[in-house]
């Protein structure tokens, strides 16, 4: 790739970070990776996307449904080029699957999918995240040295934008995070409030009275304090009256 390929993907990449979710990210990131390697081998290439991060589900993603097919093969058997590139750290070439010793039964998949070789390289995101993309290709002899060069570079620059998509990412869930708690700690502190004024209480005794109902109707807290602040507004018709 030359030089100015380079910023034009590094543009895309970076516009996609904009995209409303992880997925969308990696479904475009996916899609601009198997354009940007047929392009430079002159042959189709399908490409897919695994990213795993701590204390989250792995997500998958691909230029297509076949790229998505053919990285499920590896998904299940648990093993195969990209998991390796995931382990290692380096980029990992499949070079023919019908001689490749190393995943007997994962090339006899690929094989009867129409994929001949496949190219796992990986994504530097830091010690939260990682991920690689695979690149599939129904033909031998198309990742050359020269395309191992061109996808890692490719791998750079998508690693930029996906380390800022993830940020974006985390700052997004911490931000409904904390939305949701203020939400409940204000259902709670309403629900008291009335708890307080219909027993004549403290909001120690309150929080008590509180904490038996969600443990008697085994709902949580915050569910409980909503239910009583609908109830008591009158938002059905209906007022609860507890007793310390």
């Amino acid at each position: 790739m030359t030089g100015q390929e380079n910023d034009g993907n590094s543009a895309r990449l970076h516009a996609l970070v904009a995209t409303e979710d992880i997925k969308g990210f990696l479904d475009g990131m996916s899609g601009l990776a198997a354009a940007t390697m047929s392009k430079g081998t002159g042959e189709r290439i399908e490409s897919a996307v695994t990213l795993v991060r701590r204390k989250r589900s792995t997500t998958i993603a691909g230029s297509s449904d076949d790229a998505i097919l053919l990285d499920g093969i590896e998904q299940r058997l648990g093993d195969g080029p990209c998991r390796q590139a995931l382990r290692t750290g380096t980029a990992v070439l499949l070079t023919d699957v019908s001689t490749d010793p190393r995943w007997p039964t994962y090339c006899q998949e690929l094989a009867a999918s129409g994929c001949r070789s496949v190219l796992g390289i990986p994504l530097q995101l830091g010690t939260d995240a990682s991920a690689a993309v695979n690149f599939f290709s129904p033909a031998t002899g198309v990742f050359t040295q020269n395309t191992i060069k061109d996808a890692t570079v490719f791998a750079d620059i998508a690693s930029q934008a996906l380390r800022l998509a993830i940020r974006i990412s985390a700052a997004d869930d911490l931000a409904g995070n904390l939305r949701a708690a203020l939400e409940s700690r204000t259902a709670i502190d309403l629900a008291c409030g009335m708890i307080m004024a219909q027993n004549q209480c403290s909001k120690e005794q309150a929080i008590e009275i509180l904490r038996r109902t969600s443990s008697h109707r085994n709902q949580k807290l915050n569910t409980v304090a909503e239910d009583i602040v609908s109830r008591v507004s009158g938002a059905d018709g209906k007022t609860t009256y507890f007793e310390d």
